[in-house]
């Protein structure tokens, strides 16, 4: 697999990695054996780059994440905090975050967290000069190798790309969701500063398995917040309404390339953009792992594929969600 420098970590990862936060919750049942599967199949492809959260399944996704971890020493592992708390500027403290840091290593089974990202704060807090003097404290005394940021909006990663000390930047990046473009990409390539394309899928929309008929269980996000009624609508479809995200995969559908899934479609079409390290989708079992690791070797797309795409948001997402992120 091509592999990019992740930023300033300086690592190098394979441009497909693994978003784990299936193998936690909000997602459905994953049992242990299932996720430990998924693990295996997507390093044995290729992916070096795995990105999980303290608050994905109350660190359960970090503890498969971290037994899988010691036996393949080639990972980079990414964790992300800040969510075990209400989301409130006067919470991101230096003593939260040695908590914080204290139990992602426990669970993950390290003495140093090969990346930390701030998990979507209160947008006050990318303009704090403590929060960043704290994170910068905890890489000198070897907590973490180094720490970035996940965001909800382009005005916040531009925030923090202009932190000397932040390494990567973590924001939701697909066909459904094109601003990133405009100036973030931009401004993290002339920083250096790397980019990890999340919720490349859509919540699975992009797959372009899901129909009018389609519904999911209880504990699963695509069903109790699709109005963002547990966290940031963002996360869910990409803030898309849900029909309106059918159709526009219909108006994609005819731009996949022959012997490539409408997933690998999505997927190729976020590698091709100037600036993303990785890509991180998620997957439930190892079939689903390997595929998103196979969008890769696809070619790069087209000039007039990316258009199409473009075209295609213009028309019927953008109204929806280019304002509001």
């Amino acid at each position: 697999m091509e592999q990019r420098v992740l930023g300033h970590t300086g690592r190098r990862v394979g441009v497909v990695g693994l978003g784990a936060w299936q193998l936690g919750a909000d997602w459905g049942q994953v049992s242990e054996d299932d996720a430990i599967a998924t693990l295996s199949a997507a390093a044995g492809d290729g992916v070096t780059f795995i990105d999980t959260a303290d608050v994905y399944g109350d660190g359960r996704s970090e503890q498969i994440v971290g037994r899988f971890a010691k036996a393949h020493p080639d990972l980079t592992v990414a964790t992300k905090m800040g969510r075990r708390m209400d989301q409130v500027p006067e919470n991101y403290v230096m003593a939260n975050f040695r908590a914080w840091n204290e139990r992602s290593r426990r669970n993950l089974g390290v003495d140093t967290v090969d990346l930390v990202q701030l998990h979507c704060p209160p947008t006050p807090v990318y303009s704090s000069d403590a929060v960043f003097d704290a994170l910068d404290t905890l890489v000198s005394e070897g907590k973490i190798a180094a720490y970035g940021v996940s965001v909800e909006t382009c005005e916040e990663a531009l925030t923090a790309i202009a932190r000397p000390g932040v390494a990567t930047v973590q924001i939701i990046l697909n066909a459904f969701r094109l601003k990133p473009l405009e100036r973030v990409l931009p401004a993290a390539r002339e920083a250096g500063v790397g980019i990890i394309a999340r919720v490349p899928l859509a919540s699975g929309l992009l797959s372009g398995r899901y129909d009018e008929n389609t519904t999911f269980a209880p504990d699963d996000h695509r069903t109790f917040n699709r109005h963002g009624e547990s966290f940031d609508v963002g996360e869910t479809f990409s803030g898309v309404d849900f029909r309106t995200g059918l159709e526009a995969v219909r108006r994609l559908a005819p731009l996949v390339p022959e012997g490539a899934t409408m997933a690998q479609f999505a997927l190729r079409w976020i590698l091709d953009q100037p600036g993303v390290s990785v890509v991180i989708p998620g997957a439930r079992n190892p079939a689903q792992a390997a595929a998103n690791a196979a969008a890769a070797a696809l070619p790069p797309l087209p000039p007039e594929t990316l258009q199409a795409v473009r075209d295609v948001y213009d028309e019927l997402i953008r109204p929806q969600v280019h304002d509001r992120w």
